[in-house]
């Protein structure tokens, strides 16, 4: 697509309020770069400009890890307090740093994946028929980048930013996984330093398409004391791709500068390129500046499987030593397996069974694996806790049973699911080296 007569917007600083409506008149809160609202219209909101922010010289730092576990180290630049206008109300800050420890949430790199494929999922009742997961290149550098695509609903310039602030969050409770707005910070944050998110979407008959980059790196390497997330948006509703503007043009040409210097793209021609495989609708999320280990290993393997993705580090634990054949045949089991691949896991992450839509893993479905038809003598209890006014919505649905190969495998645990989700999985009740409850429990918790 081209587009014409450009014109740039602000940049965006994220904000922690939860509120989304109730701004205060007068009150200074960072401006999320949306359409024109009460809170963005007010003339007495000091703002700081792109040329300000531009200004910002890059802090001389010791390099920085490339292992998430040691990337929480961060120096920002000293900055100028500014004078609160008179009447006005203080807000406050989130200092990048956040962003990592935020992500610290997730100690295994599969629960960040999930609550990625969680998003999708929930894109379900807005049409969505698949999620797409795989690896692409950086032409850049020529370093791995992990991608997702559905073809749900899509956001339109307000829903992306919401989805790029900490605490927002459109989703209702009792439909969806997602409820906190929290959730694709931590997961993107977790599995790379770096994303950009690609989104189409039609609200009232406008047909939309935006862009937003959340960088650690960027923000690092310029010294910010404060996130700010750069984001462009186009109408797409007549022939071509037609800037939105909310401010001015210099703005506008500077978040669409700080994105092609921050992101793996160099030109507008290229990241607009990017929406050709998002179709009319749907969200694309590139996940770059993926994290290592501590041997300056990519944490996620991209190569053991062509059909996979694996976490490295267990793939590769024994290995390079012959295994007792019982070991092999508890290893080959999916109670192990899910600990290293990522195909595996995801068959048997949601309860529910999908009639219409799929996880296709690097071009390939996901068969999902229901556990309670895998076993013997099994039999459904329904538990209510003890309390002196028992709830309904507190009942939980247990499946109890046998794997097929025990007593011969030695496979036990509780495998919990919330709202269809897997949270527990093979969640042991006894001990190592027990035989007591040889089998597998299977708990549906029903909310």
């Amino acid at each position: 697509m081209s587009s014409k007569n450009e014109k740039p917007q602000n940049v965006v600083e994220l904000t922690s309020s939860d509120d989304e409506d109730n701004v205060a008149a007068g009150a200074t809160r960072p401006q999320v770069n949306a359409p024109a609202s009460k809170a963005t219209t007010q003339q007495n909101v000091p703002r700081q400009s792109a040329a300000a922010i531009a200004s910002s010289p890059p802090v001389n730092e010791a390099p920085e890890s490339r292992s998430f576990w040691k990337a929480g180290t961060y120096a920002a630049n000293i900055t100028i307090k500014s004078t609160p206008v008179q009447g006005s109300l203080e807000h406050a800050r989130v200092h990048p740093k956040f962003l990592h420890s935020n992500a610290t949430s997730h100690k295994w790199a599969f629960g960040a994946i999930a609550e990625l494929l969680d998003n999708a999922v929930d894109e379900v009742q807005n049409g969505a028929t698949f999620v797409k997961v795989d690896r692409v290149n950086i032409m850049k550098d020529n370093s791995p980048a992990l991608v997702f695509i559905d073809d749900g609903g899509g956001m339109d310039p307000e829903s992306l930013r919401k989805c790029m602030s900490l605490g927002y969050s459109t989703k209702k409770a009792n439909k969806t996984i997602g409820q906190y707005g929290n959730g694709f910070k931590t997961s993107t944050m977790r599995l790379g330093a770096d994303v950009i998110v690609f989104s189409r979407a039609t609200h009232e008959s406008k047909s939309t398409q935006s862009i937003g980059l959340l960088s650690y790196t960027y923000l690092r390497k310029t010294g910010q004391d404060d996130v700010i997330v750069p984001m462009i948006d186009f109408d797409i509703s007549g022939h071509w791709a037609e800037p939105i503007i909310y401010s001015s043009q210099d703005d506008w040409s500077f978040n669409l500068k700080t994105i092609l210097e921050w992101s793996p793209f160099a030109s507008k021609s290229e990241l607009l390129q990017q929406f050709e495989d998002i179709g009319p609708h749907g969200t694309k999320v590139i996940i770059y500046n993926l994290w290592m280990n501590d041997e300056g290993v990519y944490e996620l393997s991209f190569d053991d499987d062509e059909e996979d993705i694996c976490l490295r580090d267990e793939a590769n634990s024994g290995s390079l030593k012959k295994l007792p054949k019982k070991v092999l045949e508890r290893q080959s089991h999916i109670s192990y397996r899910i600990r290293y691949s990522l195909r595996a896991y995801a068959s048997m992450l949601y309860l529910g069974k999908f009639d219409n839509f799929k996880i296709i893993l690097r071009g390939k479905p996901i068969q999902q694996f229901h556990i309670a038809d895998e076993l013997k003598f099994p039999k459904v209890i329904s538990y209510r806790p003890q309390v002196s006014a028992p709830l309904k919505d507190a009942t939980a649905e247990t499946t109890i049973g046998f794997i097929k190969e025990a007593p011969a495998l030695s496979v036990s645990g509780f495998n919990v699911y919330h709202k269809n989700r897997l949270i527990r999985p093979f969640w042991k009740v006894t001990g190592d080296g027990s035989l007591k409850g040889n089998g597998v429990e299977y708990l549906k918790r029903i909310s």
